[in-house]
């Protein structure tokens, strides 16, 4: 049976408002909805090779060595000989090492769970809240629900190879959920909550889900519009409330539950006892920021052998020496929160907490004061709110203060960054160690990362002005970056391997290259390693855009390695502005730097390709509708201060956008003018920009659920704003300028 536990809330009653460390994730409305490990995906390179022309396409070898012919189709020989595969049944070659953690034995999920639960079967293994208590599970307890959850698929009828769709937020049942498919022989599938009942029926549909499991009502809802339209399904099981209304296959989970409890373990200890490491197990589903989504799908051996590289690589302590502990809050669709919350912790014998589901509204910043992780990884929305809040109380406290805090800050950038340069030689001193008694615990103890030894950021470009924030408050973000194709992460950031702005080194046995490196040494960043996926489901054509003829894994990304082989991002090819002048422009490092110069600025686009000069779309920091998501015309606190200080009397958008405050207007064009300055070339100055009238957002459609920014999608809705920047000017006609002759 599950037990009660007590945890005592570590608060801290005399913490330092100078640094604004209260409350400071009490308003995450507009966090970002979904994580990657700074996480590209293949969904948006598919044209990455009309920029960069490789030779993939006139090659026919798939092999590690490249010596092995390409098939014309997937009707492969042998299974298991190939590299990749888009059927749902079949089996893929390794790229397994000769020697190191390339080299460890390929395990299937069953295997490491069975290790973990020898080793750790009496240890906490999640953890909820109910009431004011939590509760939790052990490890012997987890494996034995999922055991239980899997005979209770089988008996609803789940096939080999089908599909477990899971929407909802995250929770015991739907890790158990998740599990179960796998051991049951069919394959996990996350469905984004926010998704449409459009875009769930697609999920369904490709995954070819036998059994569809739902949080509550509302998600219910989805599935009920569209059950008529998917002839492969044959149950649903609702994990939370009451049902309101009784439908033939419907099931509570308790009532889900009772189907396997006293089912016999032979049918499904064959299914297990069947399962091969190089098989499917998951499908992630890409956001389709372009075109429909893609089914990613990840063998067994994707997921333990990351899990096992990556604990390794970042020195995870073991259940019965320090026991890890995370909060899980970030959508479990995305590969990222799969891989931090359910696959690492399973094994080191970790424990995952369960945030709750309006985390990202408020209630994020009590879970981690109560449950103290000793990792957690935001996506860089989550770290900007920390950091907005913190500088909007810091700012309200005494001048005594706000001098000891600037004064701390100094010395902790200071410190830490000289330990990024010198490692190990560098010390600690004097008044670094008076800054940490002083200020740096108590921010630590007032966010809940007391005893956080790794605080990571992924799924989208951070700026350099947020990491410098929390690493002047001791608390270095360690860049992950990775892709749902690599099963999560390809680099990480370490504390003894730390450079600003990289996103680190490769995990050892995996490998980076850089295909096609241009004078500055820029490259598309390719991956090899046992994290590849296998391949896109059912769709060959789109898989061989991904990998090239020796099995190498293309990003999309540009990037470029220092002589350290730091990796650093630089651009994504699909991104890459050309001007009709020629020149070849990264958006995002402009936009960045817009968006620092100008702390009033939410969302910048940078618009440009095959036009005669750069312009840009803005939008300003508004309050987020806590229930629907949508932007609302309110401007957010730190956005009103900033106006007031300007001598504006705006708190709304729409009395900024357009240009409709003068001294707004100025401002903006000033930051402008300051980014122009530091331009490389003319043809990189912004030359024309507008204030939408309404932030960016994933109900609005100009952001996917990992919070990118849906370049094509903006470009449609705001066409009209777009092409004004574009329309010729008429000259007049004066003595010196007479009209041309007809």
């Amino acid at each position: 049976m599950s037990t009660a536990v007590v945890m005592e809330h570590p608060g801290d009653e005399s913490l330092l408002q100078s640094c604004g460390t209260a409350d400071s994730l009490a308003s995450l409305e507009d966090a970002a909805a979904e994580s990657t490990a700074n996480e590209s995906s293949e969904e948006e390179s598919a044209c990455a090779r009309e920029v960069q022309t490789n030779t993939k396409a006139e090659q026919s070898t798939h092999t590690t060595s490249g010596a092995t012919p390409r098939p014309d189709s997937l009707s492969l020989p042998t299974k298991g000989t190939e590299l990749w595969t888009t059927h749902r049944d079949g089996e893929v070659k390794l790229r397994m090492a000769e020697s190191g953690l390339g080299a460890e034995t390929p395990l299937t999920v069953n295997q490491m769970f069975t290790s973990t639960v020898q080793r750790f079967g009496s240890y906490p293994a999640l953890g909820w809240k109910e009431g004011e208590q939590w509760k939790t599970m052990t490890y012997s307890e987890y494996y034995k629900s999922c055991r239980t959850a899997a005979k209770s698929f089988l008996k609803l009828g789940l096939e080999r190879y089908h599909g477990v769709g899971i929407l909802g937020f995250n929770s015991t049942e739907w890790f158990i959920a998740d599990i179960a498919a796998i051991l049951a022989g069919g394959f996990a599938v996350g469905i984004y909550t926010t998704n449409s009942p459009e875009a769930c029926q697609y999920v369904a549909e490709n995954c070819q889900a036998n059994i569809l499991v739902v949080e509550n009502h509302k998600q219910l809802q989805k599935i009920l519009q569209i059950q008529d339209k998917l002839p492969h399904l044959k149950a649903i099981i609702q994990y939370k409330d009451e049902l309101k209304e009784k439908k033939p296959n419907l099931y509570t989970w308790a009532e889900f539950m009772e189907l396997g409890r006293d089912e016999p373990d032979t049918q499904l200890d064959d299914i297990i006892s069947s399962q091969k490491p190089n098989q499917c197990c998951t499908l992630i589903y890409t956001s389709g920021t372009t075109g429909q989504p893609k089914g990613v799908m990840l063998s067994h051996d994707n997921l333990t052998w990351t899990a096992v590289a990556t604990s390794q690589h970042v020195s995870l302590n073991d259940a019965d020496k320090l026991q890890e502990v995370v909060v899980s809050y970030l959508p479990l669709s995305h590969i990222a929160a799969q891989m931090i919350d359910i696959w690492l912790p399973m094994k080191a014998g970790g424990v995952t907490y369960f945030a709750q589901p309006d985390a990202l509204k408020g209630s994020l910043a009590n879970t981690l004061r109560e449950i103290r992780p000793t990792a957690f990884l935001g996506v860089p929305r989550v770290w900007e709110k920390m950091q907005e809040k913190m500088k909007s109380i810091g700012a309200k406290s005494s001048t005594v203060r706000r001098k000891v805090a600037s004064w701390a800050k100094d010395v902790g950038l200071q410190t830490n960054l000289n330990k990024m340069e010198l490692g190990s030689n560098s010390r600690k001193p004097l008044n670094y160690r008076l800054a940490k008694h002083l200020v740096f615990r108590k921010v630590r103890k007032a966010l809940g990362l007391d005893r956080c030894t790794r605080c990571y950021t992924g799924a989208a470009p951070i700026t350099k002005d947020t990491l410098e924030f929390f690493l002047s408050l001791d608390i270095p973000l360690f860049e992950l970056y990775g892709m749902s194709e690599s099963s999560g992460p390809h680099t990480i950031t370490q504390a003894n391997a730390f450079r600003l702005t990289s996103c680190g080194k490769v995990i050892p046995g995996c490998k980076t290259k850089l295909s096609n490196p241009d004078d500055e040494k820029n490259g598309e960043i390719c991956f090899w390693g046992r994290h590849v996926f296998m391949g896109y489901l059912n769709m060959p054509d789109k898989t061989e855009e991904a990998l090239d003829a020796e099995g190498w894994l293309h990003s999309g990304d540009l990037g470029k390695l220092d002589e350290n082989n730091f990796l650093f991002i630089t651009g994504r090819i699909k991104e890459l502005i050309i001007t009709a002048g020629g020149e070849n422009i990264p958006p995002v490092p402009i936009e960045d730097a817009v968006k620092e110069a100008i702390p009033l600025i939410s969302n910048a686009m940078l618009i440009g390709d095959k036009r005669k000069f750069l312009s840009m779309l803005l939008t300003v920091k508004c309050q987020i509708n806590g229930e629907t998501g949508v932007p609302e015309d309110e401007l957010t606190p730190e956005a009103v201060e900033f106006c007031r200080k300007l001598g504006s009397s705006c708190t709304r958008v729409t009395e900024i956008a357009g240009g409709r405050d003068r001294a707004v207007q100025a401002a903006i064009q000033d930051g402008i003018n300051r980014v122009n300055e530091k331009a490389t070339s003319n043809a990189q100055r912004i030359q024309k920009w507008t204030v939408l009238d309404q932030d960016f957002s994933i109900p609005g459609g100009e952001l996917g659920p990992t919070m990118k920014l849906k370049r094509p999608v903006v470009m449609k809705m705001y066409k009209e704003q777009i092409e004004s920047f574009y329309k010729e000017v008429v000259t007049p006609v004066t003595p010196d300028n007479p009209l041309p002759p007809k």
